[in-house]
């Protein structure tokens, strides 16, 4: 029995119980090409072996990070040399920059300190942490069709057709094209002549009546002349003010018809 009873096991070893990976452990080819892709590029995976190790970006140990990235790509430039091409650059520049670490610096002016050869790396390292993490945060927010769907709701109309409401230029417009009509066959007659608003009113509810539509220009008689025709239209605002009969059109522009509010049964 394994001496350590309290952890769980991490795999079996020809039945053994394995409770720590093994320092020797051999990891094949394939796994470390499939481990390759899995980072964005040859910053990524720098990044990861700095940040793996605990190692201060600003004073990169470039002894320990060149190796550590060069036994990762060699393991795979053999088999997938145009997966390590960009990988393969990197490292070019790491041992770039550890060689002239290990060249005397430069003499740099008076008060001012030699450049580091890791300044640039350093650099871009930075910038690209800073990208990464804020594409992680974005990446965190709800996203459409991931984290959430547009609820759909199918809802059933009513058979019962709504007309729009009529605006009142249709009807001023409506209104002059019947007075139009009406001065073509007026008779220049002087005559006196008594009109109720309220006979009026009730011819049009018997005009309506038993009729589901009655087009706008039918409930005038422009031969009767405009006196006529000024007081049935007042008796037609007269029943709309009253919600005794309805005024409606069924898109714009098109023909307004009268109909009666209350429909017998």
């Amino acid at each position: 029995m394994p001496e350590v009873v309290d952890q769980v096991a991490l795999a079996r070893l020809y039945g053994e119980p394995l409770f720590a990976i093994p320092q020797d452990l051999y990891i094949p080819p394939d796994a470390l090409e499939i481990f390759l892709e899995a980072f964005e590029g040859p910053l990524d995976l720098l990044l990861y072996l700095i940040r793996k190790q605990n190692f201060n970006i600003l004073d990169i140990p470039m002894a320990a990070v060149t190796r550590q990235y060069l036994e990762y790509v060699d393991e795979i430039r053999t088999r997938n040399l145009e997966l390590a091409a960009e990988y393969l650059l990197m490292a070019a520049m790491l041992i770039e920059i550890k060689s002239r670490m290990l060249l005397p610096p430069k003499k740099a002016a008076e008060g001012e300190e030699p450049e580091d050869p890791r300044a640039e790396l350093v650099r871009r390292l930075l910038e690209y942490e800073q990208m990464k993490l804020a594409g992680a945060r974005l990446n965190a927010l709800p996203q459409f069709g991931r984290d959430f769907l547009k609820a759909q709701v199918t809802i059933e109309q009513s058979l019962q057709p709504r007309f729009p409401d009529v605006h009142l230029a249709d009807l001023q417009e409506a209104w002059r094209d019947i007075l139009k009509r009406a001065k073509l066959v007026q008779h220049h007659r002087i005559t006196r002549e008594e009109l109720s608003v309220r006979e009026y009113m009730s011819q049009l509810l018997r005009t309506l009546q038993g009729r589901k539509f009655v087009e706008f220009e039918e409930l005038f008689n422009p031969e009767k002349g405009s006196t006529v025709l000024v007081v049935t239209f007042i008796a037609l605002l007269e029943l709309a003010k009253e919600t005794l009969v309805e005024i409606v059109q069924a898109e714009a522009f098109a023909p307004i018809y009268v109909r009666l509010a209350y429909q017998p049964a």
